[in-house]
């Protein structure tokens, strides 16, 4: 969690690597003992750790120290000692550029805000704090607080992810601390929802691992909420039971001899750490009283000073008075442009919830009109019939488009968009867009061309999903406009520093080009320079907006130079991190396998009785047989009696949804691949899905080649004897 650093060579460590190890012993031990609430031993880590820091005058092990400090403190209830080092850290922050140190500091921010019940300001610091570092372990806690917050606003179903992700979690600090906190908040939640029955559970799962760990605190809370949850439950004898062994953890937690000591040590430390911050300010000001003697002069000017102060302060009163009324009318004027942005403001959230709606419930018939469309195609049609099904194939898949361009504006107008960070290859991402429109150049008989710079880090950290619909939409408008021509893409090392790293692209075409004047609003919506080409060429005109909006979530903007008859050029420049540690180990290309479906067997979690036709229809296709689930309720009820294959899980439905039959599931089933298949809206999140259990995510309607794919993948990639067609 804190400066890890590891080295390769065992002969290669240096006596500052020796120190950084040191340092993140300390802060290990200090996490252990603080998890057990073990606090005085907690602050003596710290204490260790922090006197490292300054020796080895790393600035951003001591804001980790100050941080840990305050994170502590808390645990005790000392806010104003918590205050005390979260603004220390909050000093140093502004030396450096340290944004896990950032992230921590808000981190910290939120617990504050939570603790004093501003539970909305809270969940924002928090959403502030993951922008800043994608370290796991931090992320973990950010779940755990976030779910504890949700269970404070009664957002029970919220909570309850956020718990159930972190019960199977992988963290390499604090595994069974997280899982102990997950089942707690689990209980909890079902203990308020008046499910006791699995209240008690979670809370026995809890004082397992908490007895076993010795998480003191954990063992208290386990006991109180078994005891509530039994007595509700109507077992008078086991919350007995559970009461008394409540009552003995307390005694033992919060005994006066432990206490004393605990206070006593906190006390001397912060105690010490005062007094030498007051050393250090004594000494500042001893290098300050040294030069006493030479600011004689310097006293006499400045009384001096003060007397032209004095004659310019009448001055300043008069102008005040002038100001006071300006503010008056400035006041009232701004209350009036106040009132007209709150109206532009709400009248925009409509405008967005509307088309969100719409588009997602087209979604769900369009699905029926490409399913059975390709269907159809399928079956051996008559010649006279097959003119008019690619006819419809045709519109079908470009009202698909037209939907998925106009939720994606809505997604980023309503900030529903955020830039992920993971490490991806960026040869690899342009190769694979530009592959996946090699058909479309060879329909206008263009070449597609990739110059590529191989001085670029091949390991980058961004959103390669985000990347690649940029450029999807850069290179396809290229190609769009672009007939018996050529279609360029460059992608250009500006300029490396160590892990920052500048990018320049540009896609250039030379096909018709774009005159002066409609380059002008050629980036806003549903534009794309005159009607007549609107017509000709097709298209929603979205795909440059998507572009322009997507590349100013990584703080760029796009550009253009074009000449009419003479092509394009759009390019920008991207501010990416790398990391020149990894080793590149996977194969660039890999291919796409085809699967022998036969024999398989899967059910079909969908309400909609077309729908339902379809999916089994196209499973029978590759031999597939199926059960049908029309609600959340009967796929659990399936799960339990049945072995499936795979589960495809569609997520909105009546009652219980896809993701709450999830998480059901997953309580007796670890491994059966659940797939969800949904018609994902604005407010949809892929990461709840994944949160939930399920293991892919298939977006409604589909292209049927994706659907197998998919299938094939999540069952033949998790048996140790897959069953792919060579």
């Amino acid at each position: 969690m804190f400066l890890v650093v590891f080295s390769i060579s065992v002969n290669g460590f240096t006596q500052k690597n020796e120190i950084l190890d040191d340092v993140e012993v300390h802060f290990n031990e200090a996490r252990t003992y603080r998890n057990q609430n073990k606090i005085d031993l907690a602050l003596e880590s710290l204490d260790k750790a922090a006197l490292l820091a300054e020796e080895n005058k790393d600035v951003k092990q001591l804001i980790d120290s100050y941080n840990m400090f305050a994170l502590t403190y808390l645990k005790l209830d000392k806010v104003n000692t918590t205050k005390y080092y979260w603004d220390r850290a909050k000093v140093l922050l502004g030396e450096v550029q340290y944004p896990y140190g950032d992230a921590y500091y808000k981190y910290i921010e939120a617990i504050l805000l939570f603790r004093e019940n501003q539970n909305f300001q809270a969940i924002f610091m928090l959403n502030e704090a993951r922008q800043l570092s994608n370290d796991r372990n931090f992320f973990n806690n950010l779940l755990l607080t976030e779910g504890e917050i949700y269970l404070n606003l009664d957002k029970y179903e919220s909570a309850a992810k956020n718990f159930n992700s972190l019960i199977v979690n992988t963290d390499i600090y604090e595994k069974q601390y997280l899982t102990t906190r997950a089942y707690l908040g689990l209980a909890e939640t079902k203990l308020r929802t008046r499910n006791y029955e699995e209240a008690i559970k979670n809370a026995h799962s809890a004082l397992q691992l908490a007895n076993q760990y010795g998480f003191a605190v954990e063992i208290v809370d386990g006991n109180k909420l078994l005891a509530e949850a039994n007595e509700e439950e109507g077992n008078y004898e086991k919350a007995l039971i559970a009461t008394r062994n409540l009552y003995t953890a307390k005694d033992s937690l919060f005994s006066l001899e432990k206490l004393n000591l605990i206070t006593k040590t906190a006390d001397e430390i912060h105690s010490e750490n005062m007094a030498n911050e007051i050393k250090r300010q004594d000494n500042l000001i001893e290098e300050l009283g040294k030069s006493a003697n030479r600011s004689e002069i310097t006293a006499i000017l400045t009384s001096g000073f003060l007397i032209i102060i004095s004659l310019l302060a009448v001055s300043l009163y008069r102008n005040n008075q002038i100001k006071l009324k300006t503010n008056d009318l400035l006041h009232t004027k701004n209350s009036e442009l106040q009132a007209a942005r709150d109206e532009a403001v709400s009248a925009m959230e409509a405008k967005t919830n509307f088309l969100s709606t719409v588009s997602h419930e087209l979604r769900t018939p369009l699905y029926a009109v490409t399913g059975l469309t390709h269907l159809l195609l399928e079956e051996n049609p008559n010649e006279n019939q097959i003119e008019h099904l690619k006819a419809l194939k045709f519109s079908g898949d470009y009202l698909l488009n037209f939907i998925n361009d106009i939720l994606h504006i809505n997604k980023i107008d309503a900030d529903k968009l955020e830039p992920l960070i993971m490490e991806f290859n960026l040869k690899r991402l342009l190769k694979e867009v530009i592959d996946s429109l090699q058909q479309s150049a060879k329909g206008n008989n263009t070449k597609l061309i990739l110059d590529y710079d191989e001085s670029i880090p091949s390991h980058l950290m961004s959103d390669p999903l985000k990347l690649s619909q940029v450029f999807m939409n850069l290179i396809g408008n290229a190609l769009k406009f672009t007939k018996n021509g050529e279609v360029s893409v460059q992608a250009q090392l500006v300029h490396k520093e160590e892990e920052d790293v500048t990018l320049y692209f540009e896609v250039r075409d030379n096909g018709i080009g774009i005159s002066h004047e409609q380059q002008e609003k050629i980036f806003e919506g549903f534009e794309q320079g005159s009607i007549q080409i609107n017509r000709e060429y097709g298209g929603t005109g979205l795909g440059l907006t998507i572009v322009k909006s997507l590349l100013g979530l990584f703080d760029s903007k796009i550009k253009l130079t074009s000449e009419l008859g003479e092509g394009s050029a759009f390019f920008f420049e991207l501010k990416l991190k790398s990391k020149d540690n990894i080793i590149d180990d996977i194969p660039f290309e890999i291919a796409q396998q085809e699967y022998d479906f036969k024999g398989l067997h899967i059910m079909i979690v969908e309400d909609n009785k077309i729908n339902q036709v379809i999916t089994k229809k196209m499973l029978s296709k590759k031999e597939i047989t199926a059960d049908i689930a029309n609600n959340g309720t009967e796929a659990i009820e399936l799960a339990q009696k049945n072995t499936y294959d795979a589960i495809l899980m569609d997520i909105h439905m009546p009652g219980i949804s896809g993701d709450e039959a999830t998480i059901e599931i997953r309580k007796f089933d670890k491994t059966t691949p659940i797939i969800a298949l949904t018609a994902i809206s604005l407010d949809d999140s892929l990461e709840s899905f994944f949160a939930a259990g399920c293991n892919d995510v298939v977006t409604k309607p589909f292209k049927p080649e994706i659907f197998y794919q998919k299938i094939g993948e999540n069952i033949f990639g998790k048996q140790e004897n897959p069953k792919p067609i060579a």
